[in-house]
């Protein structure tokens, strides 16, 4: 296959699967005795706003990054609002700002590490984002700063009732396509995906030891139908979705259920909540009007075919780039990325869904 033609297209997507906004430090206040704690892991679907703070170009701090919610760019890689955004709105807590954000030292509400472009693999974009494992030296910062200023047991209490969500894999997949990588060579689509897992497995461990007994994670979105990647297929093979991604995003996705059971039986008290995001968003490509939509494949802001370059904002090397009137009508606010209404559709069904959707617990039950 042509993997510079993917490059071009996917290097922005998959060193950046999101990024984002923050909120100013007023709004923090004091907690109130019943909030539980949200800490944030992973790439741009999660990210607030921290790669703003590294010296990367996978940034989402311009126009029209923000414009529905914020009235400005925050660094999210959306029109508006994140899921994570969502779902701390729905556990009565502020957002949680950026770990990076400069003046955040108030972490009793939690912390989001998550950085655009991030992976499980350190190699993954290295240089241009925060990798997991420092995303969870992060973490291990936070947990020192509440326990010097909370003492010992209220520090342990919280972290044992805090919920950390996940976003992590997709950019991984996506980088070896975009870098031409040798993995695509040498290892089989097994034991890439097994190397992934193995990282997310070790953070959750990490995390565990240190307390944390809550957690959510979605499912891959399904990468090869997002905007950037129909651009390739159609560069090479006509029409559709980058089918030469989906084994990796099957195979994680059916891997990560049957990992995350194993987990439940090995560590006491450890649950969590795993939400369908590949068909929920494989749905609303394919049906949008049935979501209340009226484009599903084509991105509200970008360039070429589906508004599939990722010229969102023209500060990434293409200056020229198309916005559409109405950002809610669209499934996809860039060539990668949802758009704020998809983000609060999924929030709901992660928050309070059935096991249909999001099994073995829903996120509410586990703020409980």
């Amino acid at each position: 296959m042509a993997h510079s033609s993917f490059h071009k297209f996917i290097f922005g997507f998959c060193t950046s699967l999101l990024i984002i906004t923050t909120l100013s430090h007023g709004e923090i206040g004091l907690p109130s005795e019943e909030h539980v704690s949200l800490f944030i892991f992973g790439d741009s679907i999660f990210d607030a706003g921290n790669n703003n703070y590294i010296n990367t170009s996978l940034r989402a701090n311009f126009r029209p990054y923000g414009e529905s919610f914020f009235k400005h760019p925050t660094g999210r890689f959306s029109d508006g609002r994140l899921i994570s955004d969502f779902i701390a709105e729905y556990a009565n807590l502020p957002f949680i700002p950026p770990y990076l954000q400069p003046g955040n030292h108030q972490f009793t509400y939690g912390a989001n590490f998550a950085s655009a472009g991030a992976g499980a693999l350190v190699e993954t974009s290295q240089g241009l984002v925060i990798d997991l494992h420092s995303q969870l030296s992060y973490f291990e910062r936070v947990r020192e700063s509440l326990t010097k200023n909370l003492g010992e047991e209220e520090a342990n209490t919280l972290i044992s009732r805090a919920v950390y969500l996940f976003s992590v894999g997709g950019n991984d997949y996506s980088y070896i396509f975009g870098t031409n990588s040798s993995i695509l060579r040498t290892q089989s689509h097994r034991e890439f995906v097994g190397t992934v897992l193995g990282n997310i497995t070790a953070a959750i461990n990490e995390i565990y030891k240190k307390g944390g007994r809550n957690f959510g994670f979605l499912s891959l979105d399904p990468l090869g139908c997002l905007p950037f990647a129909r651009v390739v297929e159609q560069e090479q093979n006509g029409r559709g979705c980058f089918k030469e991604i989906s084994p990796y995003v099957k195979l994680h996705n059916k891997a990560l259920p049957k990992l995350l059971q194993k987990l439940e039986t090995k560590l006491k008290g450890f649950r969590y909540s795993l939400s369908d995001y590949n068909e929920f968003l494989r749905e609303r490509i394919n049906h949008p009007s049935k979501y209340g939509f009226e484009e599903g494949k084509a991105a509200c802001c970008g360039s070429g075919a589906y508004r599939g370059i990722f010229s969102c904002g023209g500060q990434r090397g293409i200056r020229e780039y198309k916005l559409c009137p109405n950002a809610s009508e669209y499934v996809f606010f860039d060539s990668a990325h949802p758009t704020e209404r998809v983000n609060e559709q999924f929030a709901r069904l992660f928050w309070s869904g059935t096991p249909i959707s999001t099994s073995p617990y829903n996120l509410k039950a586990l703020f409980e």
